[in-house]
């Protein structure tokens, strides 16, 4: 199943004006990096995000959230997030600057 590209074009109209920002396709998805750190994407229908582990234990708190398990191994410190989580754009731009404010933190590559 290709990725949800309505869910993408969602993602770019709030992270179109931020600097340091590029994407990539991945794991059969888009994924967005900022200074070259993986922060967020799109697996299929649901929003992929780096939280960091703290973050993401605080979001899998959350309805609708879920880690991030492609492969049979979660990968610590992201989630995955159901449509259903950020049905606004309000909610989206809260999840997607919890992103870039973790990955900011992260040596740039």
């Amino acid at each position: 199943m290709p990725y949800n590209e309505h869910i993408e074009k969602r993602i770019l109209n709030i992270i179109s004006d931020w600097d340091n920002t590029d994407r990539k396709k991945m794991f059969g998805g888009i994924c967005h990096l900022i200074q070259g750190n993986m922060f967020c994407g799109v697996y299929k229908d649901l929003l992929i995000l780096r939280l960091g582990v703290e973050g993401a234990g605080k979001a899998l708190e959350t309805p609708f959230v879920r880690p991030f398990d492609i492969t049979g191994r979660p990968m610590k410190g992201w989630v995955m997030v159901e449509e259903q989580g950020f049905r606004t754009e309000q909610s989206l731009r809260k999840w997607l600057e919890q992103a870039k404010a973790f990955a900011s933190t992260l040596p740039p590559k």
